[in-house]
């Protein structure tokens, strides 16, 4: 009886212990220490306890823990990707204009190669999003990327704020009106699937509350309206892709009559064409460095974009929406210091402390702060250089990737007709493809992607 007694004892020990996420002990020394928050400190040290940021100055004793020595180096809090596909199952769930009910977090891949990728362009943190298929899309799932953890609930950012991904222009029409043919088919439709489903929403919510009140039966539960209520509620950040100005005008319009404030517009090709009304509405943008060009809609962009919304006070991010480009982002938003002349504060915070407003998490990361979590990149060379490599990126104080250490092949399948780098995964298919509309064709038929 003892001995299975014990036996029990260990098996929830070892349960216990499977389940918790690994914060780690780290000393960096004698690096350039550019803290997003407290300007650049040379010959700085870094300490990370039980994955949060301990202290920051120099001559720090780490004790009896791994130490990097940075001297030479630069270290930078860790990559955030406000938009990107890897790490999830499936990406659209396109059966109709209004899908609110689904969650890509659902089915998480710990095994997607691609988060190792961006690991080793120092990304940390990326918002793995539902597709633009329809009008009103799935919850997104913000995710830290602890490559190694097999448990697909360890990559979870816990306590995250929830967001939601919306769509405007082609991607929902030709799904739905040209695809299926059922609204919406224009623009026009396209903003009333909204309208219609914020007043659903009310309505479900004051029926609740009536029968409540009369202690009557309550409306059949709707997982899709208790969403949207929550939307409504504030309880949830919209993210919208997005491209013309006139139809990210129409958007703010239909928030605000319906007091909804919190949105961050993805891709955003024509902000620059109404900077003013985002910064004034409180909006975000988070966009490409220099995309555009791939399909009608967005037929006219221009590079200078991220440097307008930002000298217009609106909180962009450059974003990859892309297994490639999200491995160099410092490298997307060194451009705006070719298309925009700005400094290298204001060019890293697109892709630090911005994206991290706009995931509502920016208490945790973004910065190199005591109290926030350890996620740091560390570069041989400054991270706006095209010579500066990431050559450490740290998760919770844990060393994910170490471009000295690590084996040449990570993957935990080999697939033998799988083609290196990335970049040459998608053949040719186009951006569109790979990304938002992932497992979509133009007619709402499935794709036969290998990705």
């Amino acid at each position: 009886m003892k001995q299975f007694f014990f036996s029990i004892v260990t098996l929830v020990l070892v349960l216990t212990t499977a389940s918790a996420q690994e914060m780690g002990d780290l000393l960096i020394k004698n690096g350039t220490v550019i803290t997003m928050e407290d300007g650049v400190k040379e010959n700085t040290d870094v300490l990370i306890k039980q994955g949060k940021i301990k202290q920051i100055g120099q001559g720090i004793a780490g004790g009896n823990i791994r130490t990097i020595d940075a001297e030479g180096m630069f270290v930078i809090p860790g990559i955030i990707d406000a938009h990107s596909h890897l790490g999830i199952d499936a990406v659209n769930e396109a059966t109709n204009p209004v899908t609110a009910e689904v969650f890509v977090g659902d089915a998480i891949n710990p095994y997607d190669v691609g988060l190792y990728r961006a690991l080793a362009g120092g990304v940390t943190t990326s918002h793995a999003m539902h597709g633009s298929a329809n009008a009103i899309g799935g919850q997104c799932e913000t995710m830290k990327h602890r490559w190694g953890e097999m448990n697909p609930e360890l990559w979870r950012m816990k306590d995250a704020p929830r967001t939601i991904k919306f769509a405007l222009g082609e991607n929902p029409m030709r799904v739905h009106g040209e695809g299926n043919n059922v609204a919406p088919r224009t623009r026009m439709g396209i903003e009333q699937e909204f309208r219609r489903s914020f007043a659903a929403a009310k309505e479900y919510k004051a029926a609740k509350s009536k029968a409540l009140s009369n202690k009557t039966a309550p409306p059949d539960y709707s997982l899709r309206l208790e969403t949207l209520q929550d939307i409504l509620e504030g309880e949830i950040i919209i993210h919208c892709h997005s491209y013309r100005a006139d139809e990210i005008l129409m958007l703010m319009d239909v928030l605000e009559d319906y007091g909804v404030s919190k949105i961050c517009f993805q891709h955003v090709n024509e902000g620059f064409k109404v900077a003013p009304e985002l910064a004034q509405f409180g909006a975000h943008a988070s966009v490409f460095s220099d995309w555009w060009a791939y399909k009608f809609e967005v037929y006219y962009s221009t590079a200078y974009n991220a440097a307008i919304l930002t000298r217009n006070g609106v909180v962009t991010s450059i974003n990859s929406d892309s297994r490639e480009l999200i491995r160099h982002l410092y490298h997307e938003a060194a451009k705006t210091q070719r298309y925009g002349d700005l400094t290298d504060e204001e060019a890293l915070k697109l892709i630090t402390v911005n994206p991290a407003i706009q995931l509502g998490i920016e208490d945790r990361v973004g910065s190199i702060k005591v109290g926030k979590d350890g996620d740091i990149v560390v570069f041989d060379g400054h991270p706006l250089s095209i010579y500066g490599t990431p050559h450490y990126t740290i998760v919770d104080g844990v060393v994910r990737f170490d471009i000295n250490e690590d084996p040449d092949d990570v993957r935990v399948d080999i697939d033998a007709t799988e083609t290196i780098p990335a970049f040459y995964e998608q053949g040719n298919q186009d951006h569109e493809a790979e990304g938002c509309m992932h497992g979509v064709s133009e007619h709402g038929h499935h794709h036969n992607h290998n990705h």
